[in-house]
């Protein structure tokens, strides 16, 4: 099977988010004079700036998340990593209802939360050190 690039040339699909976003920030907000304006700009710069670790971190953190849930409960197959990753959580979910907690549960879903954070919000991180 032929894998195929969605877009083979740069800028890649990270990088074009991070332009858009230094647009917004350098060039369209110091002109911006209407509050809500202002803050609508602030977030679409936000959402760019996720979207933009998304797509630089998303599959090593996902493929890390996968790798705790699966030391809780054990090998579960799926047709993609995310699939994969949904029924892992589904699991562990189920197994906590129930009262089976398994052994670093905790640890590992402290683990698993500053994984999303590193996208999400990694100031936050940042200030917890």
């Amino acid at each position: 099977m032929v894998e195929v690039e969605l877009m083979a040339d740069r800028p890649g699909a990270a990088e074009l988010a991070e332009a858009v976003r230094e647009f917004l920030e350098a060039e369209v907000l110091p002109t911006v004079g209407d509050a809500r304006l202002r803050f609508r700009v602030l977030v679409a710069a936000n959402a760019l700036a996720i979207a933009q670790r998304d797509l630089e971190l998303g599959e090593s953190l996902l493929e890390e998340e996968a790798a705790l849930l699966q030391r809780l409960v054990g090998p579960l197959t799926a047709s993609s990593p995310g699939e994969q990753r949904l029924l892992l959580n589904r699991e562990l979910a189920r197994r906590v209802r129930r009262g089976d907690v398994p052994h670093g549960t905790l640890e590992a879903l402290r683990r698993i939360a500053e994984l999303k954070l590193r996208v999400a919000n990694p100031r936050y991180l940042e200030r917890r050190k």
